[in-house]
C-alpha cells in the first residue's frame, strides 16, 4: 500500500460505513459523543457524523405538535447550529484533503477536470445513509405496524442498502482519481449567508 493510500484508510468507503454504523449503534445506547480531537481524520470524521446524528434526531423533535411554539424555536435554532457546524466539519474534511496532496505534491493543472462533489460532500452523504439505513430497520422491527408498513420499510431499507455501496464505490474511485492526479481536488465553501447576522437582511435590518 502507498503511502497515500495508507493515509487516505479512514476514508476508505467499508471502512467508513463500519465507522459510522459502530458510532449510531453505540450512541442510541450512550448519547452521541463528540470527538476529544477533532483535527485528527477519525476526529473529524466522528465530528461529521456527531453533527448529522444531532440533526436526525432535532429534526424529529421539530414536527412535534405537543409542545409549545417557545420549545419548538428552541429546537430550531439548534437545528441551525448543528447544521452550521455540519458544514464546516465538511469544509474542514476537504481542506485537510487539499493539504495532504499539497503536501505529497500532487498538484493537476487546471485543465484536469474537478469532480462534481468533492469528498467531504460524499462523505456527509454516507454519514447520513448509515442513518437512515438504522433507522429504517429500526422501523420493521416495530410490533404496532402492519405487514404493509413493515414491507414497505423492508424494500427501502434494501434501496437504501445499496445506495450506501455505491456511493462508498464512488468514493474509493474518487480518492484514486485523486492520488492518480487524474480528478483535481478542490475545496468548495459553503458560504451559508443566513447564518451570519452580518449579510442576513431579516437579522440587520432590524437590529
Amino acid at each position: 500500500m502507498s503511502s497515500l493510500s495508507l493515509i487516505f484508510s479512514p476514508f476508505k468507503g467499508e471502512s467508513l460505513i463500519e465507522w459510522f454504523a459502530d458510532l449510531t449503534e453505540l450512541w442510541h445506547k450512550t448519547g452521541p459523543l463528540s470527538p476529544e480531537d477533532p483535527y485528527t481524520p477519525k476526529g473529524m470524521l466522528q465530528k461529521l457524523h456527531f453533527h448529522n446524528y444531532s440533526l436526525w434526531h432535532l429534526e424529529d423533535e421539530a414536527r412535534r405538535i405537543d409542545v409549545t411554539d417557545a420549545e419548538i424555536a428552541k429546537i430550531k435554532r439548534s437545528i441551525d447550529k448543528h447544521n452550521q457546524q455540519r458544514n464546516d466539519g465538511v469544509e474542514q474534511i476537504d481542506i485537510w484533503i487539499d493539504n495532504v496532496l499539497n503536501t505529497a505534491g500532487i498538484k493537476p493543472g487546471d485543465e484536469i477536470a474537478c469532480n462534481s462533489e468533492p469528498p467531504g460532500l460524499i462523505i456527509d452523504r454516507l454519514s447520513i445513509l448509515c442513518l437512515k439505513i438504522y433507522h429504517m430497520q429500526e422501523q420493521t422491527e416495530r410490533k404496532d405496524l402492519s405487514k404493509d408498513e413493515i414491507d414497505y420499510c423492508t424494500l427501502r431499507g434494501k434501496i437504501l442498502l445499496e445506495q450506501r455501496k455505491d456511493l462508498a464505490a464512488a468514493l474509493d474511485a474518487l480518492f484514486l482519481d485523486l492520488r492518480q492526479a487524474s480528478k483535481r481536488h478542490k475545496v468548495y465553501r459553503q458560504f451559508k449567508l443566513y447564518n451570519d447576522p452580518r449579510f442576513n437582511p431579516a437579522l440587520y435590518k432590524n437590529r
